[in-house]
């Protein structure tokens, strides 16, 4: 057998184990769910915590002027403290210049306040290529500034910042002409390669064939745990990311909490659990170019060949301002999402889109299910309450149905917004189960759009000061 052969079929190895424990256990029928559940869940999710040592990067070599690369040193320190059996890699105040930086089991990357953690805008410095995931497929590319690859007990805490320095002119012109300002600075961009790794994926081209890195223009993700155990982020803020902000992958037990993401790039999402279970995602602010937090659980057939879904998140507590959405599923969710929980959130900008968003399609496919929010304080949102679409990107051409059901929506009051209800599915395949209660949608400018839905329960549910009324397709 060659390396290489030997290589794949570990690989195939590891992904197998992970898909199953990744899933454990038969999936509730949706009538056992319910919000004792997320009582159960909550009791699972332990963060991680660390030996005493402490490792102080400026001893490995570390400079804070903002303009030493100072890589090897912050990875040298995480080595040494992994080695040693665990600890506190700490960076001291200052401006430091680092490529890409990766985590190993029981190290907590510590970020003191002042700190300021800025990531080169040399793709070079993100070399050699990860084995990792991009908008739901798995390939070779770019390593995310922040990496932890099959490690447990890993945390990124501290009040420090961790900046990446996309700009226009830096990474974010490599999605395309995304907004006027890059219009003119498009020849170098993501869109052939983006294809051509779909198309791979399509194929059944072996994950160990789609090398991309160099001269393909697909943006690393800022932070991204994949295939990691007990991971904790805390304290830190993150800005001006090239893409997906916070991005665990076929992870489990993971607590994101007093975290805030500032990025308005296009793909800047906040937080992106894929393919992970067991987290919980509170007291954090996002403000950001794409949606806040986005579950997914993988792209069409990569998606179907892990199968492994999303499952078990908490979000509460949390304050969205402008994105595509505040809580999202989709659109990569051909592996499933379900038992989702979101309360006591405050979601208000004139450049939110929607709070509540499923965006899907047939060639997606996946289920979703088991969607419990309440205790939403809505401000401002430019277009609906619930936003579910079975027509997003490539619409109904596709041989995968989607399946959206059972979901609850208790006391949440909006003030303005273009409707309150936009769930636009199949005939063939309506939305079954949402359960609306205690609602208060003011500011309502338009009627509710509502497309094949069998059980819709309204009780207590008030529209612009009035009963809300019978709802008819359009």
């Amino acid at each position: 057998m060659t390396a290489r052969s030997f290589n794949a079929m570990l690989f195939i190895t590891i992904v197998v184990f992970l898909a199953g424990s990744c899933s454990r256990g038969p999936a509730k029928e949706a009538a056992e769910v319910s919000w004792e559940t997320m009582e159960e869940i909550l009791s699972e999710i332990v963060a991680p915590i660390f030996p005493n040592a402490v490792y102080d990067v400026t001893e490995f070599g570390a400079v804070g002027d903002g303009e030493t690369l100072s890589t090897e040193a912050i990875n040298a320190a995480i080595i040494a403290c992994s080695e040693a059996g665990g600890g506190m890699v700490m960076i001291p105040e200052g401006d430091y210049l680092t490529g890409a930086i990766h985590l190993k089991s029981n190290v907590n990357l510590h970020l003191s306040e002042g700190v300021v953690l800025k990531f080169s805008r040399n793709p070079e410095d993100f070399l050699p290529m990860v084995f990792t995931r991009w908008e739901g497929v798995e390939l070779f590319n770019y390593s995310p500034f922040v990496y932890a690859y099959e490690q447990q007990n890993v945390a990124i805490t501290g009040q420090g910042t961790l900046d990446g320095q996309a700009t226009s002119e830096h990474w974010w012109y490599w999605k395309g002409p995304w907004s006027r300002a890059t219009w003119e600075i498009v020849p170098e961009n993501q869109v052939e390669a983006r294809d051509r790794l779909i198309e791979m994926a399509e194929n059944g081209l072996p994950v160990e064939e789609r090398q991309f890195g160099a001269g393909h223009y697909l943006r690393p993700n800022f932070v991204q745990f994949y295939k990691c155990q007990n991971i904790l982020m805390e304290g830190i803020t993150i800005i001006n990311s090239p893409m997906w902000v916070i991005h665990p992958v076929l992870s489990e037990n993971i607590t994101i909490s007093n975290v805030s993401v500032i990025s308005h790039g296009p793909n800047n999402d906040g937080c992106n659990p894929e393919s992970s279970r067991n987290i919980l995602i509170q007291d954090s602010y996002f403000d950001t170019g794409d949606d806040c937090i986005a579950i997914k659980s993988g792209r069409n057939a990569d998606g179907r060949r892990l199968n492994v879904p999303s499952e078990n998140i908490i979000v509460r507590r949390c304050t969205m301002r402008d994105g595509h959405g505040g809580v999202v599923m989709g659109s990569e969710i051909s592996g499933s999402v379900r038992n989702v929980f979101a309360e006591d959130c405050i979601m208000d900008s004139p450049n939110l889109d929607r709070i509540i968003r499923i965006k899907t399609n047939s060639i997606r496919g996946g289920v979703i299910e088991n969607i419990f929010v309440r205790n939403i304080n809505v401000g401002r949102v430019r277009q609906a309450i619930l936003h579910i679409d079975f027509d997003y990107e490539e619409g109904d051409a596709g041989a995968f149905t989607p399946l959206v059901r059972n979901i609850h929506l208790d006391n949440i009051t909006s003030q303005s917004s273009d409707r309150a209800i936009f769930i636009n599915a199949y005939e063939r395949a309506p939305v079954t189960g949402v359960y609306i209660k205690d609602c208060t949608f003011n500011g309502v400018e338009k009627d509710n759009l509502i497309n094949n839905v069998e059980d819709l329960v309204l009780e207590n549910v008030t529209l612009n000061g009035e009963p809300m009324p019978g709802l008819s397709p359009e």
